[in-house]
């Protein structure tokens, strides 16, 4: 079960980078322009190499490179000695999450234009927390096997 749920964040992630995760207009007057992580991550790459370098990590490669190792060590391809590594990840790609939701609540408490959550928002949340979960039992199962291997 574990290893399907996981499967199916190599196919969520993807689609999450591209749903719009707020929706952000200057004034009432203008339309609001949708905004998901790949166009947050181009419009900063034109201004802050370092920082959209440090953001592609934790929203990009941190998440997609845990679900790839989860789903290698769910398939007896990789150790399970990596997973501690890969529960670090994880934590990284939470960061992200973290700084959207820190920056739409700053962008209303401002008070200038208006900002709305989209439903990518909540699916890279989901994703996310799911990745984290998914690692957890994932964890777990590997104690419970070591205790039970230790037993006979």
């Amino acid at each position: 079960m574990l290893k399907y749920a996981n499967l199916a964040l190599l196919i969520l992630f993807p689609i999450a980078w591209f749903a719009p995760l707020m929706r952000a207009g200057l004034l009432p007057l203008f339309g609001l322009s949708e905004i998901s992580v790949i166009t947050g991550l181009q419009s900063l790459w034109e201004s802050d190499a370092i920082l959209a370098l440090l953001v592609t990590f934790f929203a990009l490669f941190a998440p997609y490179t845990k679900t790839v190792g989860l789903a290698l060590i769910h398939f007896g391809l990789l150790r399970r000695k990596t997973l501690p590594i890969l529960q670090i990840l994880g934590k990284l790609a939470m960061a992200d999450v973290f700084l959207i939701a820190l920056y739409i609540t700053l962008t209303k408490g401002i008070g200038i234009g208006k900002i709305e959550t989209a439903w990518g928002l909540y699916l890279f949340t989901a994703c996310i927390v799911a990745s984290i979960l998914i690692g957890h039992f994932t964890e777990k199962s590997r104690r419970t096997a070591t205790i039970v291997s230790k037993v006979e």
